[in-house]
């Protein structure tokens, strides 16, 4: 581990209290000239380090440090983690992880991706220090079918999570993307690593992306937003996980309901666009197992099941946004 690393450990754990740079400097045996560089690389960085004479270094209050060890003075369940600055996606991480053995529940969290995904081969906008960006790998020992729960979970996870810790109320757009005061804050990917033959499955990847104080999105990031609610990304990150486990391998039931107070769709004109067509509709309400119930504009009932298709609120008086 780098002296910089080593010493962003020693500070984020230290509850607050100072640490002097004389015992920095016997913790790794260096000098505390060597300290002082390291401290200062790492203000330069970003980092957030106040400095005391006589008493030594501490973190800023304000400083959002994510890491392994600050999310597990969090998290409220037993469960391993993998921690990386900057991944391609968690979600690639997490399949190349499993392709080489992985058989136990593992958390897999970034600060920053370089290729996020989202839906439908969409980018996920995941820069670094500003978001929250992690896969929670499963094994469910369920059907093909039963797995699909997991996406539904997801939001319902998300929502609990930030209504617990900030107070604010988020809507989930079906099926899977959150939002907070009109604009996207989180986006979730679910993928099953399953056995055709037998139709179980053997894994499941739930990867959630949340913009916690990100800013200046690219256009194609749309309608997105963030948090901004003061609220530290290893506590949102914990937070989502232990609600996600609580839930995560759950029939439907459990929060379904839940998830139908939070739909910001339900009663809306919608369209919806499945293999290339858009089809103008309105949402009437969520089904038994997450399907969206609509009318069509001829009076017909169907319910949209498909991962492929995107719904978009539609004001008649406007036409499609």
């Amino acid at each position: 581990m780098e002296l910089k690393e080593s010493i962003m450990s020693v500070l984020s754990n230290a509850n607050g209290e100072y640490v002097t740079g004389e015992e920095l400097g016997e913790r790794f045996g260096v000098t505390r000239s060597a300290v002082w560089k390291a401290i200062n690389s790492l203000k330069k960085s970003g980092v957030q380090i106040d400095s005391v004479k006589s008493r030594g270094y501490i973190l800023s209050e304000s400083y959002d440090y994510l890491s392994e060890r600050e999310i597990k003075k969090y998290l409220k369940n037993d469960i391993d983690i993998a921690y990386y600055k900057t991944i391609d996606s968690t979600n690639n991480e997490a399949k190349r992880l499993l392709a080489n053995g992985l058989d136990k529940e593992l958390l897999i969290v970034s600060n920053e991706q370089t290729a996020g995904r989202g839906r439908q081969g969409k980018s996920f906008y995941s820069p670094k220090d500003t978001g929250v960006y992690f896969s929670l790998v499963i094994f469910p020992k369920t059907t093909l079918q039963n797995a699909v729960t997991s996406t539904t979970a997801a939001a319902v996870a998300v929502c609990r999570a930030i209504e617990k810790l900030c107070k604010k109320s988020p809507e989930i757009k079906w099926v899977n993307d959150v939002y907070l005061d009109g604009a996207k804050v989180c986006g979730i990917l679910t993928e099953a690593v399953s056995d055709f033959e037998t139709q179980t499955v053997n894994a499941v990847i739930i990867g959630i992306g949340i913009n916690n104080t990100t800013t200046n999105f690219p256009r194609e990031a749309g309608s997105a937003g963030a948090v901004n609610a003061g609220i530290k990304r290893s506590e949102l990150a914990a937070c989502i996980t232990d609600e996600l486990l609580k839930i995560a391998c759950s029939p439907y039931n459990d929060f379904i309901d839940y998830y139908r107070s939070r739909s910001m769709i339900i009663g809306k004109d919608i369209y919806f666009i499945k293999d290339g067509v858009k089809t103008n509709a309105r949402a009437t309400g969520i089904d038994e197992t997450g399907g969206l119930e609509i009318v069509l504009e001829n009076g017909e009932k169907t319910v949209l099941r498909s991962g492929d298709i995107t719904v978009r609120k539609y004001d008649i008086t406007k036409g499609l946004d």
